[in-house]
């Protein structure tokens, strides 16, 4: 029995998902959504110049479990960037988007047949060099001329691909064409029968689903689909196709409708247009000037504090807003700032599993300040050593040294919350793990004490949600 392979292709198109960009933390969140899942493949969109492509490809990739290919266009030659922003994955591939009809190597390339066929090798080779799972992926193959696409697939296996796609990117075929035309390249090609075969159908005519069915009776190992609809064949209609042809077929997968049902349902819901608000256009670069006031509802503090990064359960959320609404009554107004430090004190407070013991932090201008900790976890003590940037920087490192571990840091702030030579520090440290943010809060009369113990409070939280 063969098992049908889906590739999810949802975040790739995620430009164009409901006709907008999606935010960060929607594709954080879409992916999670995926990799509950377990579809063969989470496909990602090629990275443009945009430093936040690439951070969302590498906290995806090391978030979850499911294989990671991300696209790479092959007149783009950004395939070591592309490698790099997935690397981190535990099953990464590279997917290399080739043009193959005629109108559209002119237009992408530049390029006629012959040296389209050296400039697919070399690409192929390029990414084998840095991935051992490469995929050629024949866009617009279903206009191609019909002998130079048996010799850009050939090209491309010799060179070391291992899987390859045919693209009706126009969405032209019926689905008896495009089912004849999946076996005429079986044909034509021999060297297909120990490579995999996907097929990616636009669905124009409506047609896209009984195009990849059709593809699949003729051969094809997996189809290309999106979670949401979005001009491509959707996940629970090929799983539904197998679910009624599947026996008669000898054809099988082990996804099951209802989960994908759920987590379209899901996803569906995070896509649709929120609720107006008065915070709703307020941009990443611009939420630090953000003011709530004592009259806000707890959907707008909500509404601010995911934008402030923070991914917080519903329980969390409530406890933000009373604390928020006790600063409110003295304050009247609360920026981000102050936000910061309630969500630290406030939100998910767990077991400490790291517990400071001492510390000696030497620096001054003329010295490279260094940091000697003394941590404790589950009664067993580790000292560490850091050298760093001045002595908080060099504190960090210590206790990154420690647990083996960096963390993104997101934020770090100081503020004092008491006057005179005795004033009491407030540190607030933001770590980034996951694609989410956790924060923690520390006071002490030493500010370096203070942010060590800030760092430690943000550390517990993310071991306490990992183990």
């Amino acid at each position: 029995m063969r098992t049908l392979k889906l590739i999810d292709m949802t975040l790739r198109e995620a430009s164009v998902i409901r006709g907008r960009e999606l935010s960060f933390k929607e594709k954080l969140e879409i992916a999670r959504s995926l990799d509950r899942l377990k579809a063969d493949t989470i496909e990602l969109a090629p990275i443009s110049s945009s430093r936040a492509d690439v951070l969302a490809n590498k906290t995806i990739s090391s978030m979850v479990a499911t294989r990671i290919s991300a696209a790479v266009e092959i007149a783009a030659g950004n395939i070591e960037e592309t490698w790099e922003s997935i690397r981190g994955a535990r099953k990464p591939k590279l997917n290399l988007l080739v043009p193959t009809s005629p109108a559209l190597m002119e237009y992408s390339c530049h390029k006629k047949a012959p040296a389209m066929l050296e400039m697919i090798r070399q690409a192929v080779k390029d990414c084998r060099f840095f991935c051992e799972n490469v995929e050629f992926s024949a866009v617009d193959a279903s206009r191609a001329e019909r002998s130079f696409l048996y010799d850009a697939i050939n090209t491309a296996i010799e060179a070391g691909a291992n899987k390859v796609t045919l693209c009706d990117t126009a969405g032209i075929m019926l689905p008896e064409e495009f089912g004849a035309f999946t076996a005429d390249v079986f044909r034509h090609v021999p060297a297909l029968d120990q490579i995999e075969l996907y097929v990616q159908v636009s669905d124009e005519m409506s047609m896209a689903s009984a195009c990849s069915a059709a593809a699949v009776t003729n051969g094809a190992t997996g189809v290309k689909c999106t979670a949401v609809r979005n001009g491509y064949p959707t996940l629970e209609e090929m799983i539904h196709f197998v679910q009624i042809r599947g026996a008669d077929l000898d054809l099988f997968s082990g996804m099951r409708i209802t989960e994908i049902h759920r987590a379209v349902v899901q996803l569906e819901k995070l896509l649709e247009p929120e609720e107006e608000s008065r915070f709703s256009n307020v941009g990443l670069e611009d939420i630090s000037n953000v003011c709530l006031d004592s009259n806000d509802e707890i959907s707008e503090v909500v509404k601010v504090v995911r934008q402030m990064g923070y991914d917080l359960t519903d329980e969390d959320n409530a406890r933000v807003y009373e604390a928020f609404q006790r600063v409110a009554a003295r304050k009247h107004f609360v920026g981000t700032r102050e936000l910061d430090a309630i969500i630290a004190s406030s939100a998910m407070q767990v077991p400490s599993t790291y517990k400071i013991v001492n510390y000696v932090i030497n620096s001054g201008n003329v010295i490279t300040a260094t940091a000697n900790i003394l941590l404790e976890k589950n009664g067993e003590q580790s000292r560490g050593v850091g050298i760093g940037d001045g002595p908080i920087d060099a504190a960090f490192q210590a206790i990154e040294q420690i647990i083996g571990h960096h963390y993104e840091l997101d934020d770090f702030q100081i503020q004092t919350v008491t006057e005179g030579r005795d004033a009491m520090g407030s540190a607030l440290v933001k770590l980034r793990s996951g694609g989410r943010v956790y924060s923690g809060n520390g006071i002490s009369t030493d500010i370096i004490g203070a942010s060590i113990r800030a760092y430690l409070s943000a550390l517990n939280k993310i071991v306490y949600e990992e183990v």
